[in-house]
This record gives structure tokens, C-alpha cells and sequence, in this order.
């Protein structure tokens, strides 16, 4: 089992800048990639960014610039650096893990922390 608990969530205003953060435990050994999600009011959650076990890093198009992600092997902590923050940037953003073993593959999702950028 997996453990991921976000926090850095909050409200800020927008031009701002937050720093979310996944720590994860219990047997991660196995962790194949962690990614940020998020989802807004009345929409399908999407991507934002994942990192890989070699740190290889993926983002949506659409936040390229302005987001960052980045991990801390020895915390077992990944990062999203927030920058430029706009209304639109409101939701939930969640932290994903894939566990990967030959055969199977388990996700594994955190409880959500919220953003709120005001106009």
C-alpha cells in the first residue's frame, strides 16, 4: 500500500505563486511515476504534470512555463511549483502514483488539496 497526502493548497491572488507538495509512504519502492492532477467545478479531471522513477518529466501544454515539477528522493516528496497563477487554475489538484510489479499495476491517489485564485 501507498500512502500520498497533499498540502500547499490555499488561496492566492492571481499573478501569485503556490507550492504543492505529495509525500509519499508505505511501500513506494515500486513507484513507477507520480503526476499532479487537478479538476475544476463541473469539469473532467486532467493532467498537469507527471515525473518519472529516472526524473524524466511530462506537462500539459497549456501550463508549460509556468508550472514545475520536481521530487525529493530522500523525503519521498514530489513537488508543483505554481507560478503565474490565474482564476482559471482553480481546482482540486490531486497527487497519482503508479505502482508497476511485472504482471500488475495499482494507482494510487491522494485526498486532494484545493487552490483558489482570485481575481
Amino acid at each position: 500500500q501507498v500512502q500520498l497526502v497533499e498540502s500547499g493548497g490555499g488561496l492566492v491572488q492571481t499573478g501569485g505563486s503556490l507550492r504543492l507538495s505529495c509525500a509519499a509512504s508505505g511501500s513506494t519502492f515500486n513507484i513507477n511515476v507520480i503526476a499532479w492532477y487537478r479538476q475544476a467545478p463541473g469539469k473532467q479531471r486532467e493532467l498537469v504534470a507527471s515525473i518519472s522513477r529516472g526524473g524524466t518529466t511530462r506537462y500539459a501544454d497549456s501550463l508549460k512555463g509556468r508550472f514545475t515539477i520536481s521530487r525529493d528522493n530522500a523525503k519521498n516528496t514530489v513537488y508543483l511549483q505554481m507560478n503565474s497563477l490565474e482564476p482559471e487554475d482553480t481546482a482540486v489538484f490531486y497527487c497519482y502514483a503508479k505502482d508497476v510489479r511485472p504482471g500488475s499495476s495499482i494507482d494510487y491517489w491522494g485526498q486532494g488539496t484545493q487552490v483558489t485564485v482570485s481575481s
